[in-house]
């Protein structure tokens, strides 16, 4: 069977790889010139298997006000006269309720775990080398409400499986001295000793080049898609920019944002906004910043140190410009950083803006797409990408192989 893969982000490379492994023909489609150039690229670098809850949850809508009014707020919205801005806005809504994040947490999880385990399995058969440490996380709190709130959460996720400790702020020093310039800021924090960290831009391109080496696996980069042609109830061809066709037996759509217009084309609209995110990274010595990641929880801010580089990952924009850094939400990251890390040297770091697609409710589409019979989506894990792609590669090729799932598809069937 030949399967074509559109898209050569993290999630796109992850599905093609664990394809070619089950001796399937893969030709991955990008219009980039290389892998990880979109959303994967310079992401928070976080693995955060046990810490999945969504956006959208029970306490977004009394803080919602707050956030939009003040400047200083790590979410931005913009308003756009675009119908698929609003009508996603009014699905996330929805979905802010306390059942609905329940069982979304649950369910992320369960694709979290088995992402976490396809990835240790490929480190111990075929090692990549993306700055990958096991070196667990810290979500701190500055004030004992949100703590309180954190404590309840992390309870929760100990009925799912997760090992988690609440930390006050002396316990918080205690295991991560790096925090100490901070110490009358912070209220406590959550501890997660099984949690990682590493470079998806590196991981991406590692597994590209295992995939370069397989048989029956073609890489057509640079390549652009511009439709989808449809005949019947299944698709044909897949055509380029150039006029190109490509045949295959199997058509898998991992591309990100673009998913959205390709299947808009083909009469089905896809739960798909972009959420936009900004990054620095900066040179590190070893007593500059956490040996363990980091996630400041109020400011929605993710410290990861990977290999000799400090990853700073922050905020989210509805409604923003794509690739356009903002100056004034750089220096925001900057001034916060310094907050917590006043000892870091941010005099190099250099800024990066990318778009996350992301679906109302959290969690991503992973499945055969009602579009076409032949049609099989991998898209919309919003800021977990790296953390699920593993899981979802896998996920998705056990359904295209007719094999047994590791776990419930159900949840991430696609509705589109």
């Amino acid at each position: 069977m030949h399967v074509c893969v559109i898209g050569a982000g993290v999630i796109g490379v992850t599905t093609a790889w664990q394809l070619a492994r089950r001796g399937l023909r893969v030709t991955l489609v990008d219009g980039a010139a290389y892998p990880a150039s979109s959303a994967s690229h310079a992401n928070g670098g976080q693995l955060s298997y046990s810490y999945v809850a969504p956006l959208a949850g029970p306490g977004v809508l009394p803080t919602l006000p707050f956030w939009l009014l003040n400047p200083s707020s790590p979410l931005r919205f913009r308003p756009r006269a675009d119908p698929r801005q609003w009508r996603w806005c009014l699905q996330f809504l929805r979905a802010c309720n306390a059942r609905t994040a329940s069982a979304t947490t649950a369910q992320l999880l369960s694709l979290s775990y088995l992402s976490r385990q396809v990835l240790h399995g490929i480190q111990e058969n075929t090692p990549l080398d993306f700055a990958h440490v096991r070196n667990g996380k810290l979500i701190v709190y500055r004030t004992p409400s949100l703590l309180e709130k954190a404590r309840r959460q992390v309870a929760l996720q100990a009925d799912l499986g997760s090992d988690q400790q609440v930390l006050d702020t002396e316990r918080l020093i205690e295991r991560e001295p790096a925090l100490a310039p901070a110490r009358s800021r912070l209220a406590g924090a959550v501890y997660t000793s099984s949690e990682e960290s590493g470079d998806c831009a590196r991981f991406t391109q590692a597994l590209f080049d295992r995939l370069a080496a397989m048989n029956e696996v073609s890489l057509r980069m640079g390549v652009s898609v511009r439709r989808l042609d449809r005949h019947g109830s299944r698709l044909e061809r897949l055509v380029t920019a150039s006029g190109e066709s490509i045949e295959a037996d199997q058509f898998v759509l991992a591309a990100g944002l673009e998913s959205r217009d390709l299947l808009a084309a083909l009469g089905t609209r896809a739960p798909l906004y972009p959420l936009k995110g900004y990054s620095l990274s900066l040179p590190c010595r070893e007593t500059q910043v956490p040996a363990i990641s980091v996630t400041d929880y109020e400011r929605r801010t993710v410290y990861a140190k990977l290999g000799d580089t400090l990853r700073i990952a922050a905020m989210v924009g509805i409604g923003m410009p794509g690739q356009q850094i903002e100056a004034d939400r750089i220096a925001l990251i900057k001034r916060q950083a310094l907050e917590l890390l006043p000892q870091a040297d941010l005099a190099g770091a250099q800024a990066w803006a990318g778009q996350r697609p992301a679906t109302p409710d959290g969690k991503p589409r992973i499945g055969r797409s009602r579009a076409a019979d032949n049609l099989w989506l991998n898209i919309g894990h919003g800021a977990l990408g790296f953390t699920l792609a593993c899981g979802s590669g896998d996920l998705l090729a056990s359904l295209m192989a007719g094999e047994p799932p590791a776990i419930d598809p159900a949840p991430f069937l696609p509705d589109c």
